[in-house]
């Protein structure tokens, strides 16, 4: 694919088709990298890590951090 620079106000811009960033896994209004180097001009999204919500959100479970958790009777000398 190929596409033309253009003028945008007092900036240029490049036109990506839809069909591109849904490939690349790229949301409407989302922030990305540039980097330019030896004539290469590269889009990337920034590394993010990601919550313990999020985290817990990939394994199918919620976080239940509400109250105490039975760890069961004590096995050695520690104090309850």
């Amino acid at each position: 694919m190929q596409a033309q620079v253009k003028e945008w106000g007092n900036s240029q811009g490049i036109r990506i088709p839809k069909e591109i960033l849904q490939s690349a896994g790229i949301a409407l209004n989302e922030m990305l990298e540039v980097t330019a180097s030896n004539g290469v001009i590269t889009l990337a999204k920034p590394f993010r890590h990601k919550t313990l919500e999020e985290r817990a959100a990939e394994y199918g479970g919620g976080l239940n951090l509400d109250g105490e958790y039975d760890w069961g009777t004590p096995v050695g000398r520690e104090v309850w």
